[in-house]
């Protein structure tokens, strides 16, 4: 078992985990959603901030565990 693998991954997974849940309690506190509503319209910022803070970084986090847990590194190539 790599553990800095899985810290990272575990990091990454808690970082969507909150974004996703400050989107539901208070979406005025994620301060890049407005800018990218402005900029791409209400349905396409969303969705774009959606996938790059919350759904990115959970498969990420996800990949990371699973991999730290069988003991590859994330910094070997």
């Amino acid at each position: 078992m790599d553990i800095v693998t899985v810290a990272i991954g575990i990091a990454a997974l808690g970082y969507g985990g909150y974004t996703l849940k400050v989107r539901r309690s208070n979406p005025a506190a994620l301060g890049k959603l407005e800018p990218m509503k402005r900029m791409w319209g209400e349905i396409l910022g969303t969705a774009i901030h959606v996938i790059a803070y919350t759904v990115v970084p959970i498969a990420l986090g996800v990949a990371a565990i699973l991999a730290g847990l069988k003991g590859t590194s994330i910094f070997s190539w």
